[in-house]
């Protein structure tokens, strides 16, 4: 009796509620080192390759829907502030923006007396002010979309390798939607314009327009949707 006692002990101590603790803690140590061990980067990389790859919309939500899997596993790296991918929603919460903060303007008198102006400002015949005009709202809405730290906007998939479709959407629907309302509202016809005089004042509401879309744009995250994609035009890869 006396020689079995140490080893019913030992066995005790071996198989103990301590010992199962730790062994379940190493067990828990190798588990979180093999997962920091991945390349959360690379890993989204190789998804994006494999969404260009396949051609079936279903697949394509399958791959997207991993995706989303990985960006909320515990530990990763949080990826949830950047925004890839340009879709119809997107589309539409710009187009919500850009009625919001182009109403005022529609409205606005000053309107007219400022693309007035603009016609007026010509260098050897060419109306600089109205150009320097669609430069500076080309211009703002590229660094709202890109510069600000709002959200980190990538360049997915660039028209020909280097229109970013973001831009170029937000572009058109901000200046489809000053032209919307000006039109619904009757204030294209106001003072009889020509054409270069209603363009000039489509220009001060696009202004604002282009703020609203892309903030509505970019602060909501990335959305859901179809993505908007010219297939049968050339794009480059991801920036």
């Amino acid at each position: 009796m006396s020689e079995s006692e140490p080893e019913s002990g030992t066995d005790r101590g071996a198989d103990g509620p301590g010992d199962r603790e730790g062994e379940s803690r190493g067990e828990y140590a190798l588990e979180e080192d093999d997962r920091d061990a991945v390349d959360v980067d690379d890993v989204l990389e190789r998804l994006d390759e494999l969404e260009r790859s396949v051609s079936s919309p279903s697949e394509r939500a399958d791959v997207r829907s991993v995706r989303r899997m990985l960006e909320r596993v515990p530990g990763g790296r949080s990826v949830s502030n950047g925004i890839q991918r340009y879709t119809t929603r997107d589309v539409a919460e710009g187009f919500v923006g850009g009625v919001l903060l182009s109403l005022p303007m529609v409205v606005e008198d000053g309107v007219f007396e400022i693309a007035a102006w603009f016609l007026e400002a010509t260098v050897a015949g060419i109306p600089v002010a109205l150009v320097a005009n669609v430069t500076f709202i080309v211009l703002l809405t590229h660094g709202l979309l890109y510069w600000t730290d709002f959200r980190d906007v990538e360049v997915s998939r660039p028209l020909f390798g280097i229109v970013p479709r973001r831009l170029l959407g937000v572009l058109s629907v901000s200046f489809l939607t000053a032209v919307f309302l000006l039109v619904l509202w009757g204030r294209h016809a106001a003072g009889d314009p020509t054409p270069l005089e209603f363009f000039a004042r489509a220009t001060i509401v696009w202004a604002a327009a282009a703020v609203g879309a892309s903030l509505g744009d970019i602060l909501p995250g990335e959305s859901e949707g179809t993505e908007v994609a010219l297939e049968s035009v050339g794009m480059g890869e991801d920036d």
